[in-house]
């Protein structure tokens, strides 16, 4: 990980691929997966279907990975015939793959809710000649090349470890920092506090770390509040996405507590209250349109027949208030919100006033 220039501008804060594969492979970098001008040419001859299968698409998260597979595909003359919305319903993931198997589709990218649980929704997928493509989560006991093709992530092993030494500047000698954890079995998730307490570990061996969990979105604030109450002098909050952070942050704000939190993806709400200096004061950014696209182009290489690696990873970006704008330009492929630009001038002018 780049650890050094934190808080300027987007490329002096992207990280290296730092972690390894759901299985300890080594990342080929998604920029890697490119075809050959006689590739793109059968591909749009050959005109594939493809279906999405996600955990939500509500997030800015899957918003923008949604975009980015859209895009690509539309590239190569292939059809995104249908979106799941699966709500983080396990059931429902089970019997939208049940039934896309039965689909005339020629592959399906799906981000597997959990492990064991949809495993076999997923194999079975495989097995009925169906070409499958995960994103950042390999179920349990499937291995690539037989029951899937490769998983397309964000390098979440560096998306850990970022939040972590962006969290530690709020943290004082011999503190303790709450983690805000997944408690469904979740590879990507599970990866981020894994590299978070390594971090932490070699680096600020002095901090005492405590932890709560939450399996529905609606328990995260609940869960932040308890770990507050519990550890009494808690200095700051690792929360594993943005979108529990933020429940978070409200119902910690609602009890008159303001405490400083790191997290994952750069959505609109924890992009404008870090911007506004609230609590959100890190964000390990995923590239989910960047990603998107990889998928695609991941799951055209196996319709083409093309090698393709089991895992294709993408590092992610070190986001602070002080290059939230550009870092949102890069990941959004957008102009930042109005809102968003008039906090950071405002930041800007204070900083500059106080120097």
């Amino acid at each position: 990980m780049n650890s050094k220039l934190r808080g300027q501008t987007p490329g002096d804060t992207a990280m290296s691929i730092a972690g390894l594969g759901p299985h300890g492979e080594r990342a080929v970098p998604a920029d890697q997966i490119q075809f050959t001008e006689a590739d793109a040419v059968v591909a749009r001859t050959r005109r594939f279907s493809v279906a999405v299968v996600l955990h939500t698409t509500t997030s800015d998260w899957s918003k923008q990975e949604l975009a980015g597979i859209a895009a690509t595909l539309g590239l190569y003359s292939a059809a995104l015939v249908e979106v799941v919305d699966c709500d983080f319903d396990v059931e429902l993931q089970v019997a939208a793959l049940a039934r896309l198997a039965h689909e005339p589709v020629d592959a399906v990218i799906s981000i597997p809710i959990g492990n064991s649980r949809v495993a076999a929704a997923h194999r079975a997928l495989t097995e009925s000649g169906r070409k499958l493509v995960l994103l950042d989560n390999a179920p349990t006991g499937m291995l690539p090349g037989a029951d899937y093709v490769s998983v397309v992530s964000t390098d979440n092993f560096g998306l850990g470890q970022s939040c972590a030494a962006m969290l530690s500047t709020h943290i004082p000698r011999d503190g303790a920092a709450g983690i805000l954890g997944y408690g469904i079995d979740f590879f990507a998730t599970h990866e981020r506090e894994i590299a978070f307490r390594k971090w932490m570990g070699h680096h600020r061996p002095d901090v005492t770390l405590v932890r709560e969990r939450f399996s529905e979105l609606e328990g995260a604030g609940p869960a932040a509040l308890a770990m507050v109450e519990k550890t009494p002098g808690l200095a700051g909050i690792f929360a594993v996405w943005d979108v529990p952070a933020m429940m978070a942050l409200r119902v910690l704000a609602q009890n008159g507590i303001d405490i400083p939190l790191t997290t994952v993806d750069l959505g609109n709400e924890v992009a404008l209250d870090m911007a506004r200096q609230g609590m959100i004061k890190g964000i390990g950014a995923q590239l989910p349109y960047d990603q998107g696209s990889a998928a695609a182009r991941v799951t055209l290489s196996a319709l083409l027949g093309l090698p393709v690696s089991p895992w294709v990873a993408l590092a992610g970006l070190e986001v602070t208030a002080f290059n939230v704008v550009e870092a949102y330009q890069v990941i959004w492929h957008l102009p930042a919100p109005r809102a968003i630009i008039d906090a950071m001038r405002i930041l800007v002018a204070t900083k500059g006033n106080s120097d």
